[in-house]
């Protein structure tokens, strides 16, 4: 049996989608039972994926070298007038020659 096909494993595997399962589908559950909803839920459900973005994308601004923080600054240069696809393709650019020419 492979290292990680523990039965540990498996059983934390199992408690995380379940855990995953439940919080989805009680939010949905307590959304759908409402009749209107309120201003202040929708403004907070709608600052949700920018707070996980932020989530995201601020450690690794923070903790990476300069070749990120050029590559990060330039796909959001890029990504306030384009698309995703150009701004991910800018930014890997960027990365990979910052790479070569700064080390």
């Amino acid at each position: 049996m492979s290292e990680f096909f523990t039965p540990q494993m498996t059983l934390l595997i199992l408690m995380s989608a379940v855990a995953t399962y439940v919080t989805r589908i009680g939010g949905y559950l307590l959304i759908s039972r409402l009749n209107a909803m309120p201003p202040r839920l929708e403004a907070a459900l709608n600052a949700v994926p920018a707070a996980v973005l932020t989530t995201l994308v601020a450690p690794a601004f923070f903790a990476g070298g300069t070749d990120v923080k050029l590559a990060m600054t330039a796909a959001l240069l890029v990504g306030l007038r384009l698309s995703a696809i150009p701004m991910l393709i800018i930014g890997w650019i960027v990365v990979l020659a910052a790479r070569y020419f700064i080390g």
